[in-house]
């Protein structure tokens, strides 16, 4: 048998000719029959894609290449990292703007009151204006605050250079306050009047107690409030104090008697509403409660409010010293009458405010102090006890009782002692924290709500609601 070769295939060709048309047609079969292979790939078809590793922007991309290298002796390795960065989006760059030079607070004879500026501002007049160290503004800090120092004057300041003092002594005041006068009542308690610089007098009041010393201060001259039992309220607002006019009443007091009695305790409690001067307020608490300062405990700073909702917020943010908050009533009716600035913070969102803010972060303020003054067939009903026990239901609180102090022209009685008692007992009784504030030198005018002078000019007194017109003996006008 013979083998042929034809296009790639090999046959056997037979020996007999008979065979020789069978073999002729199975060739012919076998040669041209359509291939059953599946069809080839083109070229063209995209070839399968392979996921790619994800690197960070700031990751250089490495890749090998088989290109000579050449090394600065003039050897070549054929296998050499190249490392080129990756593309960085292309941002505009966002123009950056310097601070603004610092304008530290001035006197209307241009000199800077150096106790109107925290110390960071501090640090920075004397960096940036005066052009000394910035430590230099921590020891005339110290000077000012510490107390054992309480400098009045730069020439106390040893441990500053002489070209220093003379700088400060050309632009810069220590005091704001002066000392107008100090009265004595029989229990001890003091008021302090302080002449301000462009006219008018605000008070102070220090009260020494068994075991403290404490000292209430003013944050404002006069008042816009216009409570009705309050005789600052009656004197109208004149306008509010500076930082350094409310610190310099802590600071004068203990130069005055600090070798007599330590001042412990300090309430804003004297003339104005502190939440209508909250930045200043803010500012002269963390003078007093600052480590290099006054270095009073925030637990023993109060700022009382009349509940001015968003302020009673922002001080719960920003401060640690303790909040309270004048009550006086327990229904809208009789607060928007004793307290007209109930009319714009009814007491339901005040209570919800107190109920979402307290208790305030871990080591700072647990229960806020309501305080209740006690006005004769008013708000001293047992009827009133109730609804004060419904109305703070959910309010983390103490409630301190206080005597209310007859002022001239006013038209209200103070509860009588046993109904005071009686008032306690019952709120004490329901689980409470209940505590009574006596009257302290309330013969020489300065106890609570007996500061400022009545003026020629008077907010007007509020119409009496009906069912209150027997309780009091009107004197004054209506609104």
């Amino acid at each position: 048998m013979n083998v042929i070769f034809m296009k790639g295939a090999s046959l056997l060709l037979p020996k007999r000719p008979s065979n020789m048309l069978a073999f002729l047609t199975a060739s012919h079969a076998l040669l041209y029959k359509p291939s059953r292979r599946p069809p080839a790939v083109p070229l063209t078809t995209a070839p399968r894609s392979v996921p790619k590793m994800q690197t960070t922007k700031a990751t250089p991309k490495r890749t090998l290449s088989t290109h000579p290298k050449i090394k600065p002796d003039g050897t070549i390795h054929h296998l050499k990292a190249n490392i080129t960065p990756s593309p960085q989006p292309s941002h505009p760059q966002a123009t950056t703007h310097p601070p603004p030079p610092f304008e530290p607070p001035l006197d209307k004879h241009g000199k800077v009151m150096l106790k109107d500026m925290t110390l960071p501002e501090m640090e920075r007049w004397v960096e940036e204006i005066l052009g000394q160290k910035r430590f230099r503004a921590r020891q005339l800090w110290q000077w000012l605050y510490k107390p054992e120092r309480l400098a009045i004057s730069f020439d106390e300041m040893s441990d500053l250079s002489k070209s220093f003092r003379l700088l400060l002594k050309e632009h810069a005041r220590i005091t704001v306050l002066g000392l107008n006068s100090i009265h004595q009542s029989k229990d001890g308690t003091r008021k302090l009047t302080f002449r301000l610089d462009a006219g008018g007098v605000i008070e102070t009041v220090l009260i020494p107690a068994e075991g403290r010393t404490t000292l209430c201060v003013s944050s404002q001259w006069g008042c816009a409030l216009n409570c009705q039992f309050c005789l600052t309220g009656r004197t109208g607002f004149k306008r509010s104090l500076t930082t350094g006019e409310i610190v310099e009443q802590l600071v004068h007091s203990m130069r005055l008697f600090g070798d007599q009695s330590q001042i412990t305790n300090v309430v804003f409690m004297g003339e104005g509403e502190p939440a209508h001067n909250l930045d200043n307020v803010l500012r002269a608490v963390d003078a007093m409660t600052h480590e290099q300062g006054l270095q009073m405990s925030p637990r023993k700073v109060t700022v009382s409010t009349s509940g001015l909702i968003p302020e009673i917020r922002r001080f719960a943010e920003e401060s640690k010293a303790n909040l309270a908050v004048s009550l006086h009533a327990t229904n809208d009716e009789l607060r928007s009458w004793l307290m007209p600035i109930n009319r714009k913070y009814g007491l339901q969102p005040l209570m919800q405010t107190l109920r979402e803010v307290f208790p305030r972060r871990r080591g700072q303020q647990r229960k806020v102090m309501f305080q209740y003054v006690m006005l004769k067939d008013v708000n001293d009903s047992l009827e009133d006890a109730k609804q004060l026990l419904r109305l703070t239901a959910g309010v983390p609180c103490k409630i301190n009782l206080i005597q209310f102090n007859w002022h001239e022209g006013s038209e209200f009685e103070g509860s009588s002692e046993e109904t005071m008692e009686s008032f306690q007992r019952y709120l004490s009784g329901k689980g409470m924290t209940v505590t009574i504030r006596r009257s302290r030198g309330d013969d020489e005018m300065m106890a609570c709500g007996q500061l400022g002078t009545l003026g020629a000019l008077q907010p007007p007194r509020m119409k009496v609601p009906p069912r209150y017109a027997q309780a009091v003996s009107r004197t004054g006008s209506t609104a």
